[in-house]
């Protein structure tokens, strides 16, 4: 996916809500503000449009939390993983209760994909998850991924967001109930409100799989910065689930063993896909 024009007045606001978000709890003078700004033209300007534009987001962000010295995101973070944690059990039942625990599964870990603060300053999870289980998926490979998680037994699983990570949590189980080996992949530092490691600690993830970061802070997953460990991973997994749109744009070429499931949060993204803005997705790639 390349990068459009229409993403670079999405860098600025990107920029923005970060600064809000450190302004939040920690204090910080407004020409600091304004300076940082500055720096994030610059760097728009020298933005690399044959790639996708989490290249460019990834630069920012290094910028924003090396000026300011912290990671802006980090109590929002963890606020949200405790909201959805309270959630949890409830959703849980829920799932075994289905007649198709993956297929519920499934769409609870694309509700939980609204959980995004790179692009919304606020977000309505339980709407989300209404939706997820009422309205029908734009891009529904749901058989195709169904027999191929039959068929797997060694399943990758790239997380996104925080709080979105207990969503992915369910589904987690679900696959572990089925048999499979999941290794669940966190980024390797923080970047926006993507998961980590302490992120799945706080969710107790470690106790349904085994969790492995990316070595990288780049948003999605770009493979050529992330380590050799995890490249390993990604070459020799029998099936990928790659959640976010992240994933999507620096993924979206990959081999047919991978699964994306997100909401189309984007006018970029939507208009490349042929869909409205916040079309739910399990496309294979």
């Amino acid at each position: 996916m390349l990068t459009h024009r229409e993403c670079f007045p999405c860098f600025l606001r990107q920029t923005i809500i970060a600064l809000d978000r450190h302004s939040e709890s920690r204090s910080f003078p407004q020409a600091g503000h304004m300076d940082i700004m500055k720096e994030v033209l610059l760097l728009m300007r020298e933005a690399d449009t044959d790639r996708p534009p989490s290249y460019t987001t990834t630069f920012i962000h290094r910028l924003i939390r090396n000026r300011l010295g912290h990671d802006p995101y980090r109590d929002i973070k963890r606020r949200y993983n405790s909201l959805a944690m309270e959630l949890y059990p409830g959703l849980r039942r829920l799932v075994r209760a289905s007649r198709d625990p993956l297929l519920t599964a499934s769409r609870l870990a694309i509700a939980g994909n609204i959980i995004d603060f790179g692009i919304f300053s606020s977000v309505d999870i339980n709407g989300s998850v209404t939706r997820a289980l009422e309205n029908p998926i734009a891009v529904d490979d749901y058989p195709a991924f169904r027999q191929s998680v039959e068929e797997a037994h060694d399943i990758l699983y790239l997380l996104d967001n925080s709080g979105e990570i207990v969503f992915d949590r369910i589904l987690i189980e679900e696959l572990s109930r089925l048999g499979k080996k999941v290794k669940a992949a966190v980024k390797g530092s923080p970047v926006l409100n993507d998961a980590t490691r302490e992120d799945a600690l706080q969710v107790d993830l470690a106790s349904f799989c085994e969790v492995i970061d990316n070595g990288s802070d780049a948003v999605g997953t770009i493979l050529e910065w992330t380590s050799p460990e995890f490249r390993s991973e990604f070459g020799t997994a029998e099936l990928v689930i790659s959640k976010g749109q992240g994933n999507f744009e620096t993924l979206m070429e990959t081999e047919e063993r991978t699964y994306f499931f997100f909401q189309s949060k984007c006018d970029v993204v939507s208009k490349e896909l042929g869909l409205p803005p916040g079309s739910m997705l399990l496309k294979k790639s």
